[in-house]
């Protein structure tokens, strides 16, 4: 079965917050990790995981990932609290 991940990630100092899907959660986290892919991400150091959700539904997936980018940052801010308070990164328990 195939799953589809919709991401919010955050850079050492939490200033940034980047809304991102793929299919294949570790591998996106590695090249976020090492900067591979430039860009936004790799200009800002975003390479912190701060919250996922997983569903089987490509364009659901796509929906979500569209529908959270149009949100607050308050608003994003509070999804990211329901499931990390700490504000822990989070790529450690996704490679376990």
């Amino acid at each position: 079965m195939q799953y589809y991940y919709v991401y919010v990630l955050t850079n050492k100092n939490h200033h940034v917050l980047y809304v991102g899907v793929t299919n294949n959660l570790i591998r996106r986290m590695q090249e976020h990790k090492s900067h591979i892919i430039t860009g936004f991400t790799a200009r800002y150091q975003v390479d912190r995981l701060l919250y996922y959700e997983q569903t089987t539904d490509v364009y659901a997936a796509i929906a979500r990932e569209k529908q959270i980018k149009g949100w607050t940052r308050k608003k994003k801010l509070e999804l990211i609290r329901q499931m990390n308070p700490t504000w822990r990164d989070l790529y450690p328990d996704i490679i376990q």
